[in-house]
């Protein structure tokens, strides 16, 4: 009888400690506070152990000059020019209590912040960060439609002349 219950418990355990883990799980798209933007956060690195955020929709798309939105405030020159659809904020956050913990980059500001997120529950996500251990804020993200990946705009087409007809 021993033997029968010992495999039983074990994979109980297994289970257990698998449904823990999907209910930390941050994966999803996230609809930032302000409902600014978009991101999806996916598991990354080795065995999908860490997690990773992208940017894939911005309710304001372009910027005045019709053109795509750029990581214009970005320290580094070279990478002014990226576009912001696409744009990956968080990169290897480690998991770590019940949450995962690592950098964001904001690209309005061009800084990095210490973050941490955590799911709340099914359909939000605290997202917690600072800057020097000093300057903190969390938000509260909420779940958003699993959709395609807003293409990245193009500039504004000119509007075709219009045609005169003659009589």
């Amino acid at each position: 009888m021993r033997s029968i219950r010992t495999p039983a418990l074990t994979a109980f355990l297994l289970l257990a400690g698998t449904a823990a883990q999907a209910g930390t799980d941050p994966s999803g798209t996230w609809l930032t506070e302000d409902g600014r933007a978009k991101i999806k956060v996916e598991r990354c690195g080795p065995g999908g152990a860490h997690a990773c955020g992208t940017v894939v929709w911005l309710k304001t798309p372009l910027n005045d000059h019709g053109q795509p939105r750029t990581d214009i405030k970005n320290p580094d020159p070279k990478k002014r020019s990226r576009p912001v659809i696409g744009l990956q904020l968080m990169d290897g956050l480690k998991p770590e209590d019940a949450g995962y913990k690592g950098q964001i980059y904001n690209a309005e500001e061009g800084k990095f912040y210490e973050v941490t997120i955590a799911r709340e529950s099914a359909s939000e996500l605290s997202v917690s960060g600072c800057l020097l251990k000093v300057l903190c804020g969390s938000q509260t993200w909420t779940k958003a439609p699993d959709e395609v990946a807003q293409a990245a705009p193009r500039p504004a087409a000119k509007p075709a002349p219009a045609k005169t007809v003659s009589p």
